[in-house]
This record gives structure tokens, sequence and C-alpha cells, in this order.
């Protein structure tokens, strides 16, 4: 898939597991595990899925996942897999981290910017050492100092050494990255989170972030436990949703394990995916 200069595809970094009630609200179980079945200790399957963009002179890659800095109890709360890392990913576009020229991260939760920083003889550097680092000052303001009830999801030795190295770039509100990249801020999942946008003609693309985490969320009262102001996301919904149904753009998720993107419809039960697709033709 090609928009303008740039040529689209998606990546999956990892999986890891989180709680299906916190990841689907006040939505009961008997719903949402027909879609997301649960383990033994109700943990829904997620990926850490990325959007690669490649032109000429830019190698972008959107959010970097949970990265591999994790210690046995956490790797068994969120039973991550191994398996899979964004090194091995980009292996397999014929990439490696040095060729990456700009991170654009939806926000500074763990599970978005695990994967921004590695360890290199006990310092903490860059994972990818030639890009420059994109996210929301307010996004950035709220991680140094978040409240105590998402404090836990803000690691500091995933986005402060990027402060420190000078390559974390500060975002300020809606913005054009390029003519064909645009970041929209919204505020329900957590302060100063970006979407990503790509489009160009009749043809836009949507990196959701965790506004829509994946295709399971498309209804609107499917809202995460964890966002800070739920009622916030759901005025979101309905705004970028509509335009979705409108516009005819494509929903790109980062934590399908199954889908990467869809279309949307309005029914008569309110807003549904239309057509899913698991990867980039």
């Amino acid at each position: 898939m090609k928009i303008g200069k740039y040529k689209l595809s998606t990546i999956e970094s990892g999986y890891f597991c989180l709680d299906g009630g916190a990841m689907f609200g006040i939505v009961p179980k008997p719903l949402w595990q027909k879609t997301n079945p649960s383990d033994d200790a109700n943990r829904i399957k997620l990926a850490t899925r990325h959007l690669l963009l490649e032109s000429d002179n830019k190698k972008i890659i959107i959010d970097t996942g949970m990265g591999n800095n994790w210690d046995k109890k956490s790797k068994t709360i969120y039973s991550v897999d191994e398996k899979l890392s964004m090194d091995t990913a980009l292996k397999e576009r014929g990439l490696k981290a040095e060729d990456i020229t700009d991170v654009l991260l939806t926000h500074l939760h763990f599970d978005h910017t695990g994967g921004s920083t590695i360890q290199n003889k006990g310092k903490v550097e860059p994972a990818f050492p030639n890009a420059r680092y994109f996210v929301q000052k307010q996004n950035f303001d709220w991680a140094s100092k978040p409240s105590e009830r998402d404090k836990g999801s803000y690691l500091k030795e995933n986005f402060v050494p990027l402060f420190e190295a000078g390559v974390l770039e500060f975002v300020i509100g809606n913005t054009n990255l390029d003519d064909e990249i645009e970041v929209i801020v919204i505020n329900g999942h957590t302060f100063g989170q970006q979407m990503v946008k790509i489009s160009q003609g009749p043809e836009t693309f949507l990196f959701c972030g965790d506004l829509i985490p994946t295709s399971s969320h498309i209804p609107l009262p499917y809202i995460m436990g964890y966002d800070l102001q739920p009622l916030v996301t759901l005025e979101e919904k309905k705004k970028y949703l509509k335009h979705a149904v409108d516009e005819n753009w494509k929903l790109i998720f980062g934590h399908d394990p199954d889908t990467a993107y869809v279309t949307v419809k309005i029914t008569e039960k309110g807003y549904q995916v239309d057509k899913k697709f698991e990867s980039f033709k």
C-alpha cells in the first residue's frame, strides 16, 4: 500500500496479555469473550503492532511496543511473548534499528514506548540511534508526573533517557508532520495521546492508538477501564468513527492480535466493523 511518497506496512514486535475486564470496562465478560477469549487468569491476548512508513529518505515507525527490558515477575504478569522482537520484525522487512529516521509515539505508556530504549553496557540508550522521537509535550508532562492511578503505566526509563539524549522532540497540538502525515490529539485514554493520520486525496488511514485498541472496541460502549476520562473517550470515538464511515477511513489497531485494520459501517446497532484486513497487500 502506498500513500503519497510513503509505502505503508504493519509489523508486530510481540504479544502480551492484559486483564480482559480492564480492557473492556463496563462491558460484561459474556459479551467480550466471544471475540477475545481469556486465559485462566482472565487475561486476553494483545499485539504490539506498528505502522512502518518508508519513503526514499525516511523510515518512520509508530510506537515501539513492550521492548525487552522486563524482569521475570513482569514477564509473568503480562505474559510477554519473547519469541518476537522489534529487531526481528524489522529484519523481516530488510531493515535494522539504525535505519529508522523517525519514531512517532502515540503516548508514553509502557506498551507503546517500552522498546524506545535499550540497555547497553549498563547504560540506557535510544533503541533507534539515528532517529528523532516525537511525542506530544502534554503527554510527556503528564508522564513525568502521573497520578497515583496511572503511574504504573509510565516507566521513566522508557522515555527520560530520550529527553536526556536530546532526541525527543515535542509536538504541541494537532500538527502536520509531512504532506501525508498529521497527528491528532485525544485526551480520553490519557492526556495528550496522539493518533497518526496518513492520507492523500480520498485515501486515509488512521493509527488509532488506544482510542480504539482492537477491532472489538469499535462499538461505542466498549471503552477500556484504563481510560482516565471515559466520557471524553466516548465523544472522541463518536467523532472519529463518523469520519471513518463518512470518508471511508481505514482504522489501524495497535493491539488487535489478528486484525491490522478495518473499514467501519453504521447499522441499527451502531458502529460496527465492515471489512477486516490482516495485513497490507
